[in-house]
């Protein structure tokens, strides 16, 4: 008699695709996601926000493989979009990336394989390494690398607590239908909305699933490319970035970073004060000590503390 496998089910998978007017990057994405090796039964489903380019022809033609489905969501915004796509998605888990994304060969495979194995975890990221379209400035790694969605929380696979900074990105990460649903979706309030920079849909999405005791975890076997365009190597992106993120979490209203010993003024927690004070005091010096480098990353950060700040005074989020 032949010995039973004590490998776990393989489940179903839907990856969901959301794109808008990037027709040039996204025929290199599907060409990945059609091309899976030794991968269970899935699809892709690409969901057009509006498209003014050919990305209909794309899908078109991506779409004779038999594993990519076409669905539009004419209201704009990712949040809208992505959960179009989990509305016509078939599977019961439902795995995210992006258009300008190359998946690795056994992308669907590792998905599939970590939630056999992990069954009561309820959401799944993995490494995004970047594809540069030119030499990375001397200045980023001071200034970091959230601005390129890049992420990379080392070689092995380990629980996301609450409290944990590390944040899974739609990039690369897989979720349950049943969270997806129970959590209502991706929040409107904190979307990308065309081409919008510093949106915290991914990370107000993990807070809420987490809040509502659901496990996640970080899982380097699912591995992904992003493309990094040159305009994102630039000082001006990164700035613009920033202060789209401080606006971003300010409407999110983390928890953890609206706590404050010394309580609010003006809705803004005390700490943002102190911290943009502090920021501003060591961006000036490192000027001074000539380490510009540090200084724009103190800058960054800066800005991200002043947007924050303005969109709870004037806005009153």
């Amino acid at each position: 008699m032949a010995a039973q496998s004590t490998n776990p089910p393989l489940a179903e998978i839907s990856v969901v695709l959301c794109t808008y007017n990037r027709a040039a990057r996204l025929a290199d994405a599907l060409a990945a996601l059609v091309h899976q090796t030794d991968a269970p039964p899935y699809e892709v489903v690409v969901v057009d926000n509006n498209s003014a380019d050919d990305t209909g022809a794309v899908i078109a033609r991506f779409a004779e493989s038999g594993v990519v489905r076409y669905a539009s969501e004419p209201v704009q915004g990712l949040s809208h979009a992505r959960n179009r796509g989990v509305a016509t998605a078939r599977a019961d888990i439902l795995a995210f990336t992006d258009d300008d994304v190359r998946a690795d060969p056994t992308w669907v495979r590792s998905i599939a394989r970590a939630f056999a194995e992990q069954p009561d975890v309820d959401m799944i990221g993995g490494r995004v390494e970047p594809l540069w379209e030119a030499e990375p400035p001397a200045w980023l790694p001071q200034a970091g690398y959230a601005p390129l969605a890049i992420v990379d929380y080392g070689r092995a696979p380990f629980r996301i607590a609450p409290t944990s900074p590390c944040c899974l990105i739609g990039a690369n990460v897989a979720i349950r239908r049943r969270a997806l649903e129970e959590l209502h979706g991706f929040s409107p309030r904190v979307q990308r909305i065309g081409d919008g920079i510093g949106s915290t849909e991914d990370h107000e999405f993990q807070m809420r699933l987490l809040d509502a005791g659901a496990a996640a975890l970080y899982d380097p076997r699912m591995a992904v490319r992003a493309v990094v365009p040159r305009e994102r190597l630039s000082k001006r992106y990164h700035r613009a970035w920033h202060k789209g993120h401080g606006r971003f979490y300010a409407l999110m209203r983390d928890p953890l970073f609206e706590r404050s010993r010394t309580g609010t003024l003006l809705g803004v927690p005390a700490h943002v004060y102190r911290s943009a004070a502090g920021e501003a005091w060591a961006w000036a010096s490192s000027l001074l000590r000539g380490r510009p480098s540090l200084a724009f990353a103190h800058e960054l950060r800066l800005r991200f503390l002043a947007a924050f700040a303005v969109e709870r005074i004037f806005q009153r989020t």
